[in-house]
């Protein structure tokens, strides 16, 4: 009897399997390092992720499929998987002066960062809804375990626990809507999806609505739009700030990179009916995250609420769809990347032992005392805002006209009025620094090569894509084009 075995297509997992790679090697080396010289770790995870990266710059213009169609290489994959190899060495950047601060600099952080790195880049290049699960899942337990990774805090194991029980709800959710899915199209392929509704099959049956509405839950809960986004303010307060930035910035952009490979491509037949959930979705979420934003006085909690309503303004893109609304969603949430996580890096830098020092007032006088790293929070504060010339006037820019041009003009009204609302809260931290006396005085701020790096990268890329726009929307406009086909 012979024995054939399938082709295994390894090439097009390379840099998943660099990441991997060096996430064991990680584990393995700090078995023999000391306790307190863990920072060889972190230039061991930024050389895997540039390695990672650099395997997958060959696999660009090369759009196929391997293992029985279920991880898709195209432009759109490599886009996000790109992005999230940025966001992992950005996040490493910021760590290590963090963890020492606080003395929690152990090697199983990077290693869980890049696990979770491997289950953004799954989630990114998965063609059936199987692989879109374990890249989620593999996300999601590398986040519960790194959110209550501070262990002898209170605070940091509530965090921990809180997104472990909700997000195994919603992981529910989301199996259930695979379950239904595959009963109405008999495949978890995407692109046999796509075929079986485009061939005119019948579009009312019930299993196909219940199972994109459970879809929606699913993803909802990630996104953290509302109603799935209780969880967001406590679990980011309660993480480790450097988690937090990672989470706010990563979990958004590999979420979406899902949801539009769903909905865009392989739902796109009932667009008409998803569009409009996502219409009052979109509403809600920009609506209340700006709202609740304003009466917060930490400021992991007002950043939490900030990445509530920017949920809601990529929303408004996807009801729109399109080229022009797939790619402003590109081209947002690499905006939305930068800038966060510049914000965090300066909430890391000013912040003080005990994850002290996070509340607005402490911010008062900073502009003075500390000018680079104040001068680096108001542009990131300005971008958040959508005020030019900024990486964030761009992407809202991109995100309004797209839902304009569809036809969704009220829409794209509401979201403008909510972004004057956000001017309020990002301009207080500004103000606070620069038109306030300082309450009390503060020990002084630590920085580390690694951490300055993390900051004039984000200065960097958020003016940059907010002067010059152009190179990267037309790259996005090649990513998106694939998957719409």
């Amino acid at each position: 009897m012979e024995i054939t075995l399938p082709p295994v297509d390894l090439g097009a997992i390379t840099p998943e399997l660099i990441v991997t790679g060096t996430a064991l090697v990680i584990l393995l080396v700090d078995l023999f390092l000391p306790r307190d010289r863990k920072t060889p770790l972190a230039y061991l995870s930024l050389l895997g992720l540039v390695l990672a990266f650099a395997a997958s710059l060959p696999l660009w213009g090369r759009a196929r499929y391997a293992f029985k169609e279920s991880i898709s290489l195209d432009p759109f994959s490599l886009f996000f998987s790109s992005l999230f190899l940025l966001i992992a060495a950005l996040t490493i950047l910021i760590s290590t002066n963090y963890l020492e601060r606080e003395e929690i600099h152990r090697g199983e952080y990077y290693a869980l960062l890049l696990f979770a790195t491997l289950g953004m880049m799954l989630l990114a290049k998965g063609m059936d809804l199987v692989v879109l699960f374990l890249g989620l899942e593999t996300l999601s337990i590398s986040l519960y375990t790194l959110a209550g990774f501070m262990r002898a805090r209170l605070r940091s194991n509530e965090s921990a626990l809180k997104y472990l029980l909700l997000g195994a709800f919603a992981s529910g959710f989301l199996l259930y809507g695979i379950a239904f899915l595959y009963g109405a199209t008999g495949t978890t392929n995407l692109k046999k999806v796509a075929v079986f509704l485009g061939k005119g099959a019948p579009l009312s049956d019930p299993f196909l609505f219940i199972g994109a509405g459970l879809l929606i839950v699913g993803f909802g809960f990630k996104v953290a739009t509302v109603p799935f986004h209780m969880w967001a303010p406590d679990v980011y307060e309660g993480a480790p700030t450097s988690v937090t930035a990672f989470m706010i910035a990563g979990t958004k952009a590999a979420a979406f990179s899902a949801f539009l490979r769903i909905f865009l491509y392989s739902l796109a037949p009932l667009k008409p009916n998803w569009s409009a959930v996502l219409w009052v979705l979109a509403v809600l979420t920009m609506t209340l995250g700006n709202v609740v934003a304003i009466a917060q006085q930490n400021i992991k909690r007002m950043l939490a609420y900030s990445s509530i309503a920017h949920a809601g303004y990529i929303l408004v893109a996807v009801v729109a769809g399109g080229e022009l609304g797939g790619s402003s969603i590109l081209f947002y949430l690499l905006a939305y990347a930068l800038m966060n996580l510049g914000a965090f890096a300066v909430v890391i830098l000013l912040g003080q032992k005990g994850e002290e020092n996070l509340n607005l007032p402490d911010y008062a006088g900073v502009g003075y005392r500390h000018p680079l790293p104040a001068l680096a929070m108001a542009i990131f504060m300005f971008s958040l805002a959508g005020i030019p010339p900024t990486a964030g006037f761009m992407g809202k820019f991109y995100v309004f006209s797209a839902a304009v041009k569809a036809g969704y003009i009220g829409l794209a009204i509401i979201g403008v009025l909510n972004s004057v609302v956000s001017v309020f809260f990002y301009l207080r931290v500004t103000v606070m620094m620069y038109m306030r006396e300082p309450r009390a005085e503060v020990g002084p701020i630590y920085t580390s090569p690694a951490l300055a790096a993390a900051l004039v990268i984000a200065v960097w890329g958020t003016l940059q894509l907010g002067l010059f726009p152009g190179r990267l929307l037309e790259l996005a406009l090649r990513s998106i084009r694939p998957l719409l086909g």
